[in-house]
Protein backbone atom coordinates (compact mmCIF):
# COMPACT_ATOMS: atom_id res chain seq x y z
CA UNK A 1 0.00 0.00 0.00
CA UNK A 2 1.08 3.43 -0.99
CA UNK A 3 2.22 5.93 2.04
CA UNK A 4 0.91 9.48 2.24
CA UNK A 5 3.50 11.91 0.46
CA UNK A 6 3.46 14.68 3.06
CA UNK A 7 6.82 16.27 1.01
CA UNK A 8 10.20 16.01 0.40
CA UNK A 9 13.25 16.78 2.30
CA UNK A 10 15.48 19.67 1.70
CA UNK A 11 18.39 18.23 3.62
CA UNK A 12 18.61 15.07 2.62
CA UNK A 13 16.31 15.16 -0.56
CA UNK A 14 13.99 12.29 0.14
CA UNK A 15 10.56 11.98 0.39
CA UNK A 16 8.86 12.52 3.63
CA UNK A 17 5.88 9.67 3.94
CA UNK A 18 3.49 8.55 6.50
CA UNK A 19 2.88 5.03 6.02
CA UNK A 20 -0.39 3.83 6.47
CA UNK A 21 -0.24 1.12 9.20
CA UNK A 22 0.85 3.89 11.54
CA UNK A 23 -1.81 6.12 10.53
CA UNK A 24 -3.48 4.86 13.82
CA UNK A 25 -0.78 6.34 16.00
CA UNK A 26 -2.11 9.91 16.44
CA UNK A 27 -0.45 12.84 15.50
CA UNK A 28 0.40 16.98 16.31
CA UNK A 29 0.27 19.68 13.20
CA UNK A 30 1.47 22.77 14.96
CA UNK A 31 2.46 26.02 14.28
CA UNK A 32 1.82 30.14 14.19
CA UNK A 33 -0.42 31.45 12.22
CA UNK A 34 -0.61 31.63 8.18
CA UNK A 35 2.53 29.23 8.36
CA UNK A 36 0.56 27.02 6.13
CA UNK A 37 -0.51 24.38 8.97
CA UNK A 38 -4.04 24.25 6.80
CA UNK A 39 -2.44 23.32 3.75
CA UNK A 40 -0.77 20.07 5.62
CA UNK A 41 -4.08 19.25 6.91
CA UNK A 42 -5.74 18.94 3.31
CA UNK A 43 -2.47 17.39 2.29
CA UNK A 44 -2.66 14.71 4.93
CA UNK A 45 -6.87 14.40 4.70
CA UNK A 46 -6.73 13.89 0.91
CA UNK A 47 -3.64 11.31 1.55
CA UNK A 48 -6.19 9.19 3.49
CA UNK A 49 -8.82 9.53 1.23
CA UNK A 50 -7.27 8.23 -1.29
CA UNK A 51 -6.43 5.41 0.57
CA UNK A 52 -10.03 4.76 1.30
CA UNK A 53 -9.72 6.15 5.12
CA UNK A 54 -12.53 7.97 5.91
CA UNK A 55 -11.35 11.70 7.49
CA UNK A 56 -13.74 13.82 10.04
CA UNK A 57 -12.50 17.59 10.34
CA UNK A 58 -13.19 20.76 11.89
CA UNK A 59 -13.32 23.63 9.39
CA UNK A 60 -12.56 26.41 11.66
CA UNK A 61 -11.69 29.37 8.75
CA UNK A 62 -13.92 28.37 5.92
CA UNK A 63 -11.68 27.41 4.08
CA UNK A 64 -10.96 23.55 4.64
CA UNK A 65 -14.24 23.50 2.60
CA UNK A 66 -11.75 23.82 -0.64
CA UNK A 67 -11.48 19.88 -0.16
CA UNK A 68 -14.98 19.60 -2.21
CA UNK A 69 -13.66 21.60 -5.41
CA UNK A 70 -10.94 20.46 -7.42
CA UNK A 71 -7.34 23.28 -7.56
CA UNK A 72 -7.11 25.58 -10.27
CA UNK A 73 -3.27 23.82 -11.35
CA UNK A 74 -1.84 27.35 -11.29
CA UNK A 75 1.95 26.92 -12.32
CA UNK A 76 2.86 28.02 -8.86
CA UNK A 77 0.96 24.94 -7.58
CA UNK A 78 2.59 22.87 -10.44
CA UNK A 79 5.84 23.89 -9.79
CA UNK A 80 5.60 22.95 -6.26
CA UNK A 81 4.19 19.66 -6.99
CA UNK A 82 7.17 18.62 -9.51
CA UNK A 83 9.83 19.98 -7.39
CA UNK A 84 8.74 17.83 -4.50
CA UNK A 85 8.71 14.71 -7.20
CA UNK A 86 4.37 14.04 -7.29
CA UNK A 87 4.40 12.05 -10.86
CA UNK A 88 0.76 11.84 -10.52
CA UNK A 89 -0.37 15.38 -9.34
CA UNK A 90 -3.43 16.84 -11.30
CA UNK A 91 -6.07 19.04 -9.96
CA UNK A 92 -8.87 16.70 -8.15
CA UNK A 93 -12.15 17.34 -5.56
CA UNK A 94 -12.29 14.98 -2.79
CA UNK A 95 -15.56 13.31 -1.81
CA UNK A 96 -16.73 15.37 0.91
CA UNK A 97 -19.92 15.20 3.53
CA UNK A 98 -20.31 18.63 5.39
CA UNK A 99 -22.03 19.05 8.89
CA UNK A 100 -23.01 21.53 10.90
CA UNK A 101 -23.89 21.94 14.61
CA UNK A 102 -26.56 25.03 13.73
CA UNK A 103 -27.53 22.98 10.42
CA UNK A 104 -26.75 26.28 8.13
CA UNK A 105 -23.89 25.08 6.42
CA UNK A 106 -23.99 21.63 6.54
CA UNK A 107 -26.15 18.51 7.44
CA UNK A 108 -27.22 19.19 11.14
CA UNK A 109 -25.72 17.39 13.63
CA UNK A 110 -27.63 16.15 16.61
CA UNK A 111 -27.22 13.64 20.15
CA UNK A 112 -29.23 13.28 22.47
CA UNK A 113 -29.08 14.53 25.88
CA UNK A 114 -28.76 10.97 27.19
CA UNK A 115 -26.31 10.10 24.77
CA UNK A 116 -23.77 13.66 26.04
CA UNK A 117 -24.57 12.27 30.03
CA UNK A 118 -23.79 14.17 32.30
CA UNK A 119 -20.19 14.89 32.62
CA UNK A 120 -20.17 16.17 29.16
CA UNK A 121 -23.24 18.40 29.45
CA UNK A 122 -22.19 19.55 32.71
CA UNK A 123 -19.33 20.97 30.76
CA UNK A 124 -21.33 22.52 28.04
CA UNK A 125 -23.41 24.28 30.63
CA UNK A 126 -20.16 25.38 32.44
CA UNK A 127 -21.78 24.19 36.14
CA UNK A 128 -19.89 23.97 39.35
CA UNK A 129 -19.66 20.67 41.20
CA UNK A 130 -22.77 20.78 42.94
CA UNK A 131 -24.85 22.03 40.58
CA UNK A 132 -23.31 19.24 38.48
CA UNK A 133 -24.20 17.10 41.38
CA UNK A 134 -27.46 17.58 40.83
CA UNK A 135 -27.48 17.13 37.12
CA UNK A 136 -26.19 13.62 38.24
CA UNK A 137 -29.65 13.26 39.93
CA UNK A 138 -31.82 14.17 37.23
CA UNK A 139 -30.24 11.53 34.63
CA UNK A 140 -30.69 8.66 37.52
CA UNK A 141 -34.49 10.15 38.42
CA UNK A 142 -34.88 9.94 34.62
CA UNK A 143 -33.28 6.92 34.50
CA UNK A 144 -35.60 5.23 37.46
CA UNK A 145 -38.95 6.27 36.15
CA UNK A 146 -38.16 5.26 32.98
CA UNK A 147 -37.90 8.33 31.08
CA UNK A 148 -36.31 9.40 27.88
CA UNK A 149 -34.06 12.06 27.82
CA UNK A 150 -33.63 13.43 24.45
CA UNK A 151 -33.79 17.36 23.63
CA UNK A 152 -33.52 19.96 25.96
CA UNK A 153 -37.23 20.32 26.48
CA UNK A 154 -36.85 16.86 28.26
CA UNK A 155 -34.36 18.21 30.72
CA UNK A 156 -36.29 21.17 31.62
CA UNK A 157 -39.30 19.08 32.29
CA UNK A 158 -37.25 16.86 34.68
CA UNK A 159 -36.10 19.64 36.25
CA UNK A 160 -39.23 21.08 36.62
CA UNK A 161 -40.06 17.66 38.37
CA UNK A 162 -37.09 17.60 41.14
CA UNK A 163 -38.10 21.06 41.81
CA UNK A 164 -41.97 20.38 42.54
CA UNK A 165 -40.57 17.14 44.91
CA UNK A 166 -37.64 18.38 46.23
CA UNK A 167 -37.85 16.71 49.53
CA UNK A 168 -39.01 13.77 48.26
CA UNK A 169 -36.27 13.57 45.90
CA UNK A 170 -33.54 15.13 48.77
CA UNK A 171 -34.41 12.26 50.75
CA UNK A 172 -34.28 9.52 48.32
CA UNK A 173 -31.31 10.53 45.85
CA UNK A 174 -29.06 13.45 47.71
CA UNK A 175 -29.71 17.19 49.16
CA UNK A 176 -31.16 19.03 45.74
CA UNK A 177 -31.50 22.59 46.48
CA UNK A 178 -33.61 24.94 44.43
CA UNK A 179 -30.92 27.24 43.97
CA UNK A 180 -28.96 24.58 42.23
CA UNK A 181 -32.02 23.66 39.80
CA UNK A 182 -32.11 27.39 39.05
CA UNK A 183 -29.07 27.61 38.19
CA UNK A 184 -28.88 24.80 35.88
CA UNK A 185 -32.21 26.35 34.45
CA UNK A 186 -30.56 29.44 33.61
CA UNK A 187 -27.81 27.51 31.92
CA UNK A 188 -29.82 25.67 29.95
CA UNK A 189 -31.21 28.94 29.19
CA UNK A 190 -27.89 30.46 27.61
CA UNK A 191 -26.98 27.28 26.01
CA UNK A 192 -30.57 27.37 24.03
CA UNK A 193 -30.05 31.38 23.35
CA UNK A 194 -26.36 30.57 21.72
CA UNK A 195 -27.84 28.25 19.31
CA UNK A 196 -27.51 24.91 21.22
CA UNK A 197 -31.22 24.03 21.19
CA UNK A 198 -30.75 21.87 17.65
CA UNK A 199 -28.06 20.26 19.00
CA UNK A 200 -30.02 17.56 21.06
CA UNK A 201 -32.43 16.09 19.55
CA UNK A 202 -33.34 13.19 16.87
CA UNK A 203 -32.50 11.87 14.77
CA UNK A 204 -28.97 11.32 16.50
CA UNK A 205 -25.48 11.43 14.33
CA UNK A 206 -25.08 7.50 13.24
CA UNK A 207 -20.95 6.94 13.61
CA UNK A 208 -21.33 4.71 10.47
CA UNK A 209 -21.86 8.16 8.47
CA UNK A 210 -19.03 9.05 9.50
CA UNK A 211 -17.02 6.26 8.12
CA UNK A 212 -18.27 6.12 4.69
CA UNK A 213 -16.23 5.20 1.35
CA UNK A 214 -17.74 6.05 -1.71
CA UNK A 215 -17.85 4.28 -5.05
CA UNK A 216 -14.96 4.75 -6.18
CA UNK A 217 -13.10 3.49 -3.31
CA UNK A 218 -11.83 7.18 -1.25
CA UNK A 219 -12.40 7.87 1.76
CA UNK A 220 -15.59 10.81 2.61
CA UNK A 221 -14.18 13.72 4.18
CA UNK A 222 -16.64 15.09 7.09
CA UNK A 223 -16.10 18.61 7.43
CA UNK A 224 -17.78 20.56 10.69
CA UNK A 225 -18.44 23.78 9.76
CA UNK A 226 -17.08 25.32 12.49
CA UNK A 227 -16.44 29.24 11.93
CA UNK A 228 -19.61 30.23 14.11
CA UNK A 229 -19.36 27.79 16.63
CA UNK A 230 -15.46 28.04 17.23
CA UNK A 231 -16.97 31.36 18.91
CA UNK A 232 -18.41 28.96 21.82
CA UNK A 233 -15.14 26.96 22.58
CA UNK A 234 -16.35 24.94 25.54
CA UNK A 235 -19.30 23.92 23.39
CA UNK A 236 -16.95 23.19 20.22
CA UNK A 237 -14.58 21.45 22.17
CA UNK A 238 -16.97 19.38 24.29
CA UNK A 239 -18.75 17.79 20.81
CA UNK A 240 -15.47 16.65 19.60
CA UNK A 241 -14.56 14.97 22.96
CA UNK A 242 -18.28 13.54 22.82
CA UNK A 243 -17.83 12.19 19.28
CA UNK A 244 -14.10 10.80 20.40
CA UNK A 245 -15.32 9.08 23.02
CA UNK A 246 -18.64 7.92 21.29
CA UNK A 247 -16.01 6.22 18.35
CA UNK A 248 -14.09 4.65 21.32
CA UNK A 249 -17.26 3.40 23.07
CA UNK A 250 -18.83 2.08 19.90
CA UNK A 251 -16.07 0.63 17.60
CA UNK A 252 -14.71 -2.78 18.32
CA UNK A 253 -10.85 -3.73 19.08
CA UNK A 254 -9.38 -4.74 15.91
CA UNK A 255 -5.68 -4.54 16.88
CA UNK A 256 -3.69 -3.02 14.33
CA UNK A 257 -4.31 -2.70 10.54
CA UNK A 258 -2.58 -2.22 7.35
CA UNK A 259 -4.36 1.34 7.27
CA UNK A 260 -6.67 3.35 10.25
CA UNK A 261 -10.71 3.07 9.70
CA UNK A 262 -11.12 6.62 10.45
CA UNK A 263 -8.77 9.53 10.94
CA UNK A 264 -9.97 11.81 13.68
CA UNK A 265 -8.52 16.15 13.43
CA UNK A 266 -8.77 17.92 16.44
CA UNK A 267 -8.12 21.75 15.51
CA UNK A 268 -7.56 24.15 17.63
CA UNK A 269 -6.48 21.61 20.12
CA UNK A 270 -6.04 23.76 23.30
CA UNK A 271 -9.96 24.36 23.59
CA UNK A 272 -10.24 21.04 24.84
CA UNK A 273 -7.74 21.36 27.72
CA UNK A 274 -7.96 24.73 28.75
CA UNK A 275 -9.68 25.10 32.28
CA UNK A 276 -10.54 20.64 31.92
CA UNK A 277 -10.52 19.51 35.40
CA UNK A 278 -7.82 16.34 36.54
CA UNK A 279 -10.63 13.66 35.70
CA UNK A 280 -11.76 15.02 32.32
CA UNK A 281 -8.05 15.14 30.93
CA UNK A 282 -7.62 11.76 32.10
CA UNK A 283 -10.63 10.42 30.18
CA UNK A 284 -8.74 12.39 27.12
CA UNK A 285 -5.32 10.86 27.96
CA UNK A 286 -7.15 6.98 28.30
CA UNK A 287 -9.40 7.41 25.43
CA UNK A 288 -6.13 8.81 22.88
CA UNK A 289 -4.15 6.07 24.33
CA UNK A 290 -6.47 3.18 23.75
CA UNK A 291 -8.41 4.24 20.89
CA UNK A 292 -5.62 3.30 18.47
CA UNK A 293 -6.84 -0.51 19.30
CA UNK A 294 -9.76 0.39 17.27
CA UNK A 295 -8.36 1.64 14.06
CA UNK A 296 -8.96 5.56 14.43
CA UNK A 297 -6.07 7.75 14.65
CA UNK A 298 -6.11 11.09 16.00
CA UNK A 299 -4.13 14.42 14.81
CA UNK A 300 -4.50 17.36 16.87
CA UNK A 301 -3.62 20.57 15.35
CA UNK A 302 -2.51 24.09 17.29
CA UNK A 303 -0.35 26.90 17.43
CA UNK A 304 1.96 25.13 20.23
CA UNK A 305 2.98 22.06 21.14
CA UNK A 306 2.97 22.59 24.87
CA UNK A 307 -1.05 23.15 24.01
CA UNK A 308 -1.20 19.51 24.42
CA UNK A 309 -0.87 18.25 27.74
CA UNK A 310 2.82 15.78 27.97
CA UNK A 311 0.60 12.81 28.48
CA UNK A 312 -0.93 13.13 25.43
CA UNK A 313 1.74 14.37 23.49
CA UNK A 314 3.64 11.43 24.47
CA UNK A 315 0.64 9.34 22.10
CA UNK A 316 1.45 11.42 19.44
CA UNK A 317 3.93 9.32 17.08
CA UNK A 318 3.45 11.18 13.76
CA UNK A 319 4.72 15.54 14.04
CA UNK A 320 4.79 18.26 11.89
CA UNK A 321 6.04 21.39 13.20
CA UNK A 322 5.50 24.68 10.94
CA UNK A 323 7.63 27.53 12.03
CA UNK A 324 7.32 29.50 15.47
CA UNK A 325 8.23 32.82 15.88
CA UNK A 326 9.98 33.63 19.37
CA UNK A 327 8.56 37.06 19.70
CA UNK A 328 7.72 36.68 23.54
CA UNK A 329 9.22 34.60 26.53
CA UNK A 330 6.50 32.30 26.01
CA UNK A 331 7.45 31.85 21.91
CA UNK A 332 11.21 30.62 23.24
CA UNK A 333 10.01 28.15 25.63
CA UNK A 334 7.50 26.70 22.74
CA UNK A 335 10.69 26.69 20.47
CA UNK A 336 12.35 24.52 23.04
CA UNK A 337 9.62 22.28 23.64
CA UNK A 338 8.92 21.67 20.39
CA UNK A 339 12.88 20.95 19.31
CA UNK A 340 12.87 18.92 22.42
CA UNK A 341 10.22 15.92 21.47
CA UNK A 342 11.95 15.57 17.86
CA UNK A 343 14.93 12.72 16.78
CA UNK A 344 17.29 14.47 16.22
CA UNK A 345 19.31 14.76 13.16
CA UNK A 346 22.69 15.37 13.25
CA UNK A 347 22.42 17.64 9.73
CA UNK A 348 20.23 20.00 11.64
CA UNK A 349 20.01 22.38 13.87
CA UNK A 350 16.09 21.82 14.75
CA UNK A 351 16.10 24.80 17.33
CA UNK A 352 17.22 27.19 14.69
CA UNK A 353 14.98 25.43 11.92
CA UNK A 354 11.86 26.26 13.79
CA UNK A 355 12.58 30.01 13.78
CA UNK A 356 13.65 30.24 10.45
CA UNK A 357 10.62 27.92 8.21
CA UNK A 358 9.12 29.46 5.58
CA UNK A 359 5.63 29.17 4.39
CA UNK A 360 4.76 25.98 3.30
CA UNK A 361 7.70 24.22 5.05
CA UNK A 362 7.71 22.07 8.54
CA UNK A 363 10.00 19.86 10.91
CA UNK A 364 8.73 16.26 9.81
CA UNK A 365 8.79 12.80 11.84
CA UNK A 366 6.65 9.73 11.27
CA UNK A 367 6.80 6.64 12.64
CA UNK A 368 8.65 4.01 10.15
CA UNK A 369 9.46 0.40 9.82
CA UNK A 370 8.88 -1.26 13.45
CA UNK A 371 7.14 2.45 14.55
CA UNK A 372 10.53 3.65 15.26
CA UNK A 373 9.97 7.52 14.92
CA UNK A 374 12.50 8.82 11.83
CA UNK A 375 15.16 11.51 12.33
CA UNK A 376 13.40 15.29 12.06
CA UNK A 377 13.52 16.36 8.61
CA UNK A 378 13.36 19.84 7.35
CA UNK A 379 10.53 19.14 4.40
CA UNK A 380 9.14 21.25 1.66
CA UNK A 381 4.92 20.01 2.29
CA UNK A 382 3.20 18.55 -1.17
CA UNK A 383 0.43 20.97 -2.16
CA UNK A 384 -3.03 19.50 -2.03
CA UNK A 385 -5.04 18.79 -5.27
CA UNK A 386 -7.98 20.55 -3.80
CA UNK A 387 -8.61 23.96 -3.96
CA UNK A 388 -6.88 25.95 -0.96
CA UNK A 389 -9.30 28.45 -0.38
CA UNK A 390 -12.83 29.06 0.46
CA UNK A 391 -15.87 27.74 -1.56
CA UNK A 392 -18.52 29.99 -3.00
CA UNK A 393 -22.61 28.97 -1.55
CA UNK A 394 -23.73 27.38 -4.76
CA UNK A 395 -20.75 25.18 -4.66
CA UNK A 396 -21.69 24.34 -1.32
CA UNK A 397 -25.22 23.92 -1.81
CA UNK A 398 -24.12 21.64 -5.43
CA UNK A 399 -22.30 19.55 -2.72
CA UNK A 400 -25.19 18.97 -0.16
CA UNK A 401 -27.17 18.01 -2.67
CA UNK A 402 -25.43 15.07 -4.19
CA UNK A 403 -24.65 13.88 -0.11
CA UNK A 404 -25.96 10.51 0.70
CA UNK A 405 -26.81 11.14 4.16
CA UNK A 406 -29.35 14.24 3.78
CA UNK A 407 -32.82 13.16 3.70
CA UNK A 408 -31.45 11.31 6.64
CA UNK A 409 -30.88 14.56 8.84
CA UNK A 410 -32.29 17.31 7.44
CA UNK A 411 -35.44 16.90 8.96
CA UNK A 412 -35.85 16.80 12.61
CA UNK A 413 -37.85 13.95 14.50
CA UNK A 414 -40.13 14.62 18.05
CA UNK A 415 -40.92 11.32 19.33
CA UNK A 416 -42.46 10.91 22.45
CA UNK A 417 -40.28 11.59 25.75
CA UNK A 418 -39.80 12.99 28.96
CA UNK A 419 -41.31 15.99 28.28
CA UNK A 420 -44.14 14.65 26.49
CA UNK A 421 -44.82 11.75 29.30
CA UNK A 422 -45.02 13.81 32.11
CA UNK A 423 -47.25 16.57 30.50
CA UNK A 424 -49.46 13.31 29.52
CA UNK A 425 -49.46 12.08 32.88
CA UNK A 426 -50.56 15.22 34.93
CA UNK A 427 -53.99 15.81 31.57
CA UNK A 428 -56.14 12.69 32.00
CA UNK A 429 -55.99 12.93 35.87
CA UNK A 430 -56.85 16.79 35.77
CA UNK A 431 -59.93 16.02 33.16
CA UNK A 432 -61.22 13.56 35.52
CA UNK A 433 -61.37 15.96 38.62
CA UNK A 434 -65.24 16.46 39.49
CA UNK A 435 -67.17 19.49 37.27
CA UNK A 436 -68.09 21.57 40.53
CA UNK A 437 -64.32 22.01 41.55
CA UNK A 438 -64.25 23.34 37.44
CA UNK A 439 -66.83 25.55 37.45
CA UNK A 440 -67.00 29.51 37.95
CA UNK A 441 -66.88 31.91 35.44
CA UNK A 442 -64.73 34.64 37.87
CA UNK A 443 -62.51 34.70 41.40
CA UNK A 444 -61.42 31.30 42.57
CA UNK A 445 -62.97 29.11 40.15
CA UNK A 446 -62.38 30.98 37.23
CA UNK A 447 -58.21 30.91 38.26
CA UNK A 448 -58.65 26.93 38.83
CA UNK A 449 -59.90 26.52 35.24
CA UNK A 450 -57.58 28.98 33.86
CA UNK A 451 -54.39 27.13 35.28
CA UNK A 452 -55.85 22.73 34.27
CA UNK A 453 -57.24 23.99 30.74
CA UNK A 454 -56.24 27.20 29.55
CA UNK A 455 -52.45 27.22 29.35
CA UNK A 456 -50.11 24.04 27.57
CA UNK A 457 -47.91 24.80 29.88
CA UNK A 458 -45.26 21.70 30.36
CA UNK A 459 -44.85 20.42 34.06
CA UNK A 460 -43.91 23.30 36.79
CA UNK A 461 -46.11 26.11 37.46
CA UNK A 462 -45.36 29.50 38.12
CA UNK A 463 -44.82 29.82 41.83
CA UNK A 464 -46.71 33.13 42.41
CA UNK A 465 -49.92 31.71 41.10
CA UNK A 466 -49.23 28.80 42.76
CA UNK A 467 -49.35 30.89 45.70
CA UNK A 468 -51.83 33.15 45.40
CA UNK A 469 -54.63 29.96 44.78
CA UNK A 470 -53.07 28.38 47.71
CA UNK A 471 -54.12 31.14 49.70
CA UNK A 472 -57.64 31.07 48.20
CA UNK A 473 -58.79 27.71 47.61
CA UNK A 474 -60.62 25.63 51.00
CA UNK A 475 -58.70 22.96 52.25
CA UNK A 476 -61.47 21.01 51.76
CA UNK A 477 -61.66 20.94 47.84
CA UNK A 478 -57.69 20.42 47.99
CA UNK A 479 -58.62 17.25 50.01
CA UNK A 480 -61.28 15.98 47.03
CA UNK A 481 -59.47 17.19 44.20
CA UNK A 482 -56.04 15.80 45.13
CA UNK A 483 -57.48 12.51 46.32
CA UNK A 484 -59.79 12.18 42.83
CA UNK A 485 -57.05 12.89 41.05
CA UNK A 486 -54.32 10.75 42.87
CA UNK A 487 -56.72 7.85 41.96
CA UNK A 488 -56.94 8.50 38.40
CA UNK A 489 -53.37 9.04 37.57
CA UNK A 490 -52.61 6.49 39.58
CA UNK A 491 -54.76 3.90 37.98
CA UNK A 492 -54.38 5.15 34.64
CA UNK A 493 -50.01 5.26 34.91
CA UNK A 494 -50.15 1.37 35.61
CA UNK A 495 -47.17 -0.47 35.35
CA UNK A 496 -44.21 -0.86 37.89
CA UNK A 497 -44.40 3.20 38.58
CA UNK A 498 -47.87 3.69 37.81
CA UNK A 499 -49.49 4.69 41.60
CA UNK A 500 -46.06 6.01 42.61
CA UNK A 501 -45.92 8.31 39.88
CA UNK A 502 -49.34 9.16 40.42
CA UNK A 503 -48.79 10.07 44.17
CA UNK A 504 -45.62 11.93 43.22
CA UNK A 505 -47.15 14.13 40.97
CA UNK A 506 -50.29 15.16 42.80
CA UNK A 507 -48.10 16.17 45.38
CA UNK A 508 -45.33 17.69 43.30
CA UNK A 509 -47.91 19.30 40.72
CA UNK A 510 -51.12 19.90 42.74
CA UNK A 511 -49.41 20.23 45.97
CA UNK A 512 -48.48 23.32 44.51
CA UNK A 513 -51.50 24.74 43.99
CA UNK A 514 -53.29 23.87 47.40
CA UNK A 515 -50.21 24.24 49.72
CA UNK A 516 -49.92 21.06 50.22
CA UNK A 517 -46.06 20.03 49.97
Amino acid sequence: MDPILLGKGLTDDVPVVLLPKYGNRHGLVAGATGTGKTVTLMTLAEGFSRLGVPVFMADVKGDVAGLAVAGDGSGKVLHRAAEIGVADYAPGASPVVFWDLYGRLGHPVRTTVSEMGPTLLGRILELNDTQSGVLDIVFKLADDRGLLLLDLDDLRALLALVAEERKAVSAEYGLVSAQSVAAIQRALLRLSQDGGEGFFGEPALELADLMRVNHDGRGVIGILAADQLILKPRLYATFLLWLLSELFETLPEVGDLEKPKLAFVFDEAHLLFDDAPAALRQRIEQVVRLIRSKGVGVYFCSQFPDDVPDNVLGQLGNRVQHALRAYTPRDQKAVKTAAQTFVPNPKLDVAAAISQLGTGEALVSTLQDNGVPSPVQQTRVAPPRCRMGAITEAERAQVRAGSPVGMRYDTAVNRESAAELLAARVQPGIQDAPPAQQEGEGGIGQKINEFLFGTKRRQGVVESVAKQTARNVGGSIGRSVGSSIGKSVGGKTGGKYGGQIGNQIVRGILGGIFGRR
